[in-house]
């Protein structure tokens, strides 16, 4: 698939909807302590809930599952990743880890030290420890759950003993999750004698999340929210079409903050769903037919969609692909072509009716972008700056879900389905004196341009640096002239632009970063906070590598203390990444 903008992956799985059902879990199992009767002043045991999470979701669970714990008598305290040592982590009795999986079967950004020390020579052994493992993910890619699944085998090879077997999750996450948490916390209770409610923080009991007002809009019942402004940012001699949105909220109740996301719950492409039924034989009238429109991925082929078709028709082109085994071999092969393209190759003869194919197709699943505004410039609305995906070959024509949903399919004045997603790990300093970096070329500067109205709003002293670029000043430099009032009053305090395209040689915002090292470093050193935004295959990882050169050039003590000090700047919370 093309690049979508400032889209985030859409495996996240926990939705307002979700965190309700969870919430009416746990307060059932309080309930049924309650009954036992009985006060736990001691908690029976402290139990340590360890969250990886990229957007949120993870710290969520992890704080309903010390609310679970409390709930039996035990007592709960909830801790990124990153922030627990091998040697922390050997002191503890019983450990619950919850994961989602980044990249290509990475750690989330706050669980990758945690993965490096516990994979050391010099890692401890885990006797005492008694764990279990909830893996947060999407089936729909290849390596599904992958995080959750390296850390189980981890602390088993290690010596820790499993409380229970690891559950990975699905996007439909309910039943699984509701029975290993049922199951994690019944064999609590029995292995530590736990046998009363606590309904208050009695000793031992700690939670370190903050607690978030839950909305009750999510993808189930998400706000019909107004779109009031829907206006091109790039020129139209761009190659590029780069949007940018304003959702009314009305009075939804609905809040957010600089640094999270707007889950846009899109419909399918008419012109797509009018081929599949043509293709299909069918007609649009039937409730099968509405549920392409509306609940089923259709861009996107799933894995089942193409085990199914490779059965069907073991001489099309897309068998030939599978056969041959390479995995890369077949990501190229899909790569661009949909559920429609997938059935052609097939052929007609071998083509599912529309009732088989329906169970073969993905959820369709909101889309969440990066808000880019602040609540205390715009508290009445919600900013998204959005690339419309859209690209074609042979006589098809293509475009992404949602961005062209937003684009072309919602009329003016429209409604659209939207829900927040919050993200407490990518917001702006809470120190209003702390200098900022912020990193984020193309429609990565979504989340920067919130933060500068957040901090202009505040009044904060802090310095703010940021790296911009796209491919052409003249056609792609989006918010050029709110930019530049930013700068004439003061917030902005540095602009370095990077068009790779207008010169011979192709300039990156990596580039600018290595032209200014000394001054970038002595931001580093006054205590700035380094954020990222955009693309994770390339652009984060080079930014990152030329972060890690200006450290070693300016501190000249090599490239293990370059990672280092790296490593402790996320330690601290100073280098976050929204990426996608």
């Amino acid at each position: 698939m093309p690049p979508t903008g400032s889209l985030i992956p859409a495996d996240a799985p926990f939705s307002a909807e979700q965190e309700a059902w969870l919430a009416g879990f746990i307060a059932g199992v309080a309930a049924a302590g309650r009954r036992e009767g009985g006060t736990a002043d001691v908690p029976a045991a402290t139990i340590d809930v360890l969250f990886g999470t990229q957007t949120g979701n993870s710290e969520f669970v992890a704080g309903e599952l010390a609310a679970g714990a409390r709930a039996r008598g035990l007592g709960g305290k909830v801790t990124a990743l990153d922030d627990v040592t091998p040697e922390q982590l050997a002191a503890m009795s019983h450990v619950l880890v919850v994961t989602s999986t980044y990249g290509e079967g990475e750690l989330p950004d706050n669980a990758g030290l945690f993965w490096e020390a516990l994979q050391a020579e010099t890692a401890p052994r885990l006797e005492g420890v008694r764990y279990a493992v909830l893996g947060l993910g999407d089936r729909g890619y290849d390596d599904f759950c992958q995080a959750a699944k390296l850390i189980d085998t981890r602390l088993e090879q290690l010596g820790a003993g499993r409380l229970h077997e690891r559950v990975d999750c699905d996007v439909d996450f309910e039943e699984p999750a509701a029975e290993w948490t049922a199951a994690v916390l019944e064999r609590l209770v029995a292995e530590t004698g736990a046998t009363s409610t606590g309904t208050g923080t009695g000793a031992g009991t700690e939670i370190h999340t903050a607690a978030t007002p839950r909305s009750p809009w999510n993808k189930r019942t998400p706000y019909r929210s107004r779109l009031a402004v829907n206006r091109l940012l790039s020129s139209p001699r761009s190659a590029k079409e780069i949007r940018h949105y304003e959702f009314d909220l009305g009075d939804s109740g609905i809040t957010y903050e600089a640094g999270d996301a707007l889950a846009v719950v899109p419909l399918n492409d008419e012109a797509l769903v009018g081929g599949l039924l043509a293709h299909l034989g069918a007609s649009g009238d039937e409730e099968a037919a509405e549920a392409l429109r509306t609940e089923r991925e259709i861009r996107t082929p799933s894995k089942e969609l193409i085990a199914d078709l490779v059965e069907r028709a073991p001489s099309s082109e897309l068998a030939a692909v599978v056969a041959h085994g390479d995995r890369s071999d077949l990501d190229s092969w899909l790569w661009g072509r949909d559920v429609l393209d997938l059935l052609r190759d097939a052929g007609p003869a071998a083509a599912p009716t529309l009732t088989e194919l329906l169970p073969l197709l993905r959820p369709l699943q909101a889309r969440q972008y990066s808000i880019s505004s602040s609540p205390l410039a715009h508290p009445d609305r919600i900013h998204l700056t959005v690339a419309s995906v859209r690209y074609g070959t042979g006589d098809r024509s293509y475009g992404g879900v949602a961005s062209t949903y937003l684009a072309d399919r919602v009329g003016e004045e429209a409604a659209v389905g939207v829900f927040v997603q919050p993200n407490a790990s990518f917001g702006v300093p809470a120190d209003d004196d702390a200098p900022m970096v912020m990193i984020g070329p193309g429609t990565g500067i979504a989340p920067f341009r919130g933060f500068l109205h957040e901090r202009a709003a505040r009044g904060a002293t802090g310095r703010n640096w940021l790296f911009f670029g796209d491919r052409h000043r003249e056609t792609d430099f989006v918010y050029e002239d709110e930019l530049a009032e930013l700068r004439e009053r003061g917030v902005l305090t540095e602009l370095d632009l990077a068009f790779s395209r207008d010169q011979a040689e192709k300039v990156y915002v990596q580039t600018r970063m290595r032209e200014r090292s000394r001054e970038l470093y002595g931001w580093l050193e006054e205590g700035a906070h380094v954020y990222v935004c955009g693309d994770a295959s390339r652009m984060a990882k080079d930014v990152e590598a030329a972060l890690l050169g200006v450290v070693a050039e300016q501190r000249g003590r090599g490239d293990d203390d370059a990672a280092e000090y790296l490593a402790d700047l996320r330690r601290a919370k100073r280098y976050v990444r929204d990426v996608y």
